[in-house]
C-alpha cells in the first residue's frame, strides 16, 4: 500500500462534518467477562474512522454493538443527536447503517447479481403478491433496483462475474461482492469488519481504492476494523485503539502512531 493514498484522495472530497454517531461509556459483558470496558468515542459524518487493536481487544464486539447484534449493559449510543434505544440489527439497518463481516456471509449458491440484490431489501416496498405477479409498481421497483445494483457492479469493476455463482469465486472477489451487497443498501454509515483480511498485496490495494472511492464519491461514513497498519494509517481520518476491552488511544493516525500505550500494546508489553 503506497503512502499518501488518503492525502491524495482527500483533495477531491471526503469533507468531515458533525458527529453522527457517539458511543458513550459503553460497557459490554458476557457472563463474568467484560469485553468492552467503559469506552467512549464519536464518529463524524463523511470520515473514515478506524478501530484497531491486538487480537481479542474487543473491536468486533464494538462493531456488533454499533450494528445492534450486541446490546451493552451500560452506556448510551447517540445517533444523529438522539439517544438510540436497544435495537435489533434490521432496525439499525433501516436507520441507514450497513456492514460487512469478518467471516464472509454470502449465499454461495446464488450468483453475484442475486447476492447484491439482497442488499436492496429495504428499498423493496411492494407486497409478496405484487412481486409474484410482477406488474405495475412491482415491475418498476424491480427495474429500479436492478439498475442500482448494475451501477454498483460497474463501480466495483465486477461486471465479468455478475452471473457467476459466488461459491466459485476466489476469496478476494468474494470480499468485493460482500462490499457491493452492503453498498446496495445505500447506507449513510458503512461498517467494515476486516475487509482486507487474507488478501494479497494487489487485492489490498484494490480494496483500499474502493474504500476511498466509496467515502469520497458517495460521501459514505466508514467505520473500519483492520489489522494491516499500513492500510489503516493510509486510509483513516481518525483512529481509536482498543486493548483488552479498554480504549488506549484516539486521534489522527500520526497521533496514534506516537502514543506510547499503543506502541506497548502492539509490541506485547506485559500488563500489570
Amino acid at each position: 500500500m503506497a503512502n499518501g493514498v488518503r492525502a491524495q484522495a482527500a483533495a477531491g472530497g471526503g469533507i468531515v462534518g458533525d458527529v453522527v454517531l457517539e458511543m458513550e461509556n459503553i460497557i459490554l459483558r458476557f457472563g463474568g467477562v467484560t469485553a468492552i470496558k467503559d469506552i467512549s468515542f464519536d464518529i463524524r459524518r463523511g470520515e473514515i474512522r478506524a478501530i484497531i487493536g491486538p487480537n481479542g481487544a474487543g473491536k468486533s464486539s464494538m462493531l456488533n454493538v454499533i450494528s445492534g447484534f450486541y446490546h451493552p449493559q451500560e452506556g448510551q449510543i447517540w445517533y444523529k443527536g438522539r439517544e438510540r434505544p436497544a435495537m435489533k440489527p434490521y432496525e439499525v439497518a433501516l436507520q441507514g447503517i450497513a456492514r460487512t463481516f469478518q467471516n464472509i456471509a454470502l449465499f454461495e449458491g446464488m450468483t453475484v447479481l442475486d447476492n447484491i440484490m439482497t442488499g436492496r431489501i429495504r428499498q423493496m416496498k411492494s407486497g409478496l403478491l405484487a412481486q409474484a405477479l410482477w406488474k405495475g409498481k412491482a415491475e418498476r421497483e424491480e427495474t429500479e433496483n436492478r439498475e442500482s445494483v448494475e451501477r454498483i457492479i460497474d463501480f466495483l469493476e465486477i461486471q465479468h462475474i455478475r452471473k457467476t455463482p459466488v461459491g466459485r469465486l476466489p476469496y478476494g472477489l468474494k470480499k468485493r461482492v460482500e462490499l457491493a451487497r452492503a453498498l446496495a443498501a445505500e447506507p449513510s454509515i458503512l461498517l467494515l469488519d476486516e475487509p482486507m483480511a487474507g488478501m494479497n498485496v494487489e487485492e489490498k490495494e484494490d480494496m483500499s481504492r474502493f474504500v476511498l472511492d466509496v467515502n469520497d464519491e458517495f460521501g459514505t461514513t466508514i467505520v473500519l476494523i483492520e489489522h494491516d497498519m499500513g492500510v489503516v494509517m493510509d486510509l483513516s481520518d481518525r483512529v481509536v485503539v482498543m486493548d483488552y476491552g479498554r480504549k488506549i488511544g484516539d486521534g489522527t493516525p500520526d497521533e496514534v502512531r506516537r502514543n506510547q500505550d499503543v506502541i506497548d500494546a502492539y509490541l506485547g508489553v506485559s500488563h500489570d
